[in-house]
């Protein structure tokens, strides 16, 4: 199965593929994509849709994944933030994938074993998660996105096994 993370963002929108086996999982390929501050709007969400449209059309993922928005201090941000997800959404959308989206404390929590996790923490458990070398440099937008596609790897595994002991118990 091959799962794409995406970390949402106007300036970078991190993502992430992992492929995933059972427990196992294995980085596949990560990065982001960055639109330029100085051009409009539209322009920066088209520059993030045909980004994410070349990454699912290169790695085919079959499930995507996605940070949630929260909701910022500054409603200009959070609307801003909410429009590139938008972007991102569309994208898997017009492939038929299915979407699922994970609250960043879930994916910490779900990582590291606390909601409110700092980023580098986050990070080093996806260097670790997927054998990732430690000096791979600022990344920090597609560790973020990883990690989402690692949350969903985890999160789909175990509504796997809730819904095949509920189908042996109809039997």
């Amino acid at each position: 199965m091959i799962i794409l993370g995406i970390d949402p963002g106007l300036r970078n929108t991190g993502w992430g593929v992992v492929h995933s086996q059972g427990n196992n999982l294995r980085h596949v390929a990560h990065g982001a994509i960055v639109s330029k501050t100085r051009d409009t709007l539209p322009k920066r969400l088209a520059c993030l849709y045909d980004g994410l449209q070349q990454v699912i059309g290169e790695y085919q993922p079959l499930e995507v994944a996605i940070e949630r928005v929260f909701v910022n201090k500054n409603p200009n941000s959070t609307l801003l933030l909410g429009q590139a997800r938008g972007a991102a959404l569309l994208a898997p959308a017009q492939h038929d994938i299915p979407v699922s989206e994970y609250s960043p404390n879930r994916i910490k929590k779900a990582l590291v074993g606390a909601g409110h996790a700092k980023k580098e923490q986050v990070a080093h458990m996806v260097r670790r998660l997927l054998v990732l070398p430690s000096d791979e440099g600022d990344c920090s937008d597609a560790f973020d996105a990883l990690a989402v596609a690692i949350t969903h790897a985890h999160f789909r595994q175990s509504q796997n096994r809730i819904r095949s002991r509920e189908f042996a118990d109809v039997r």
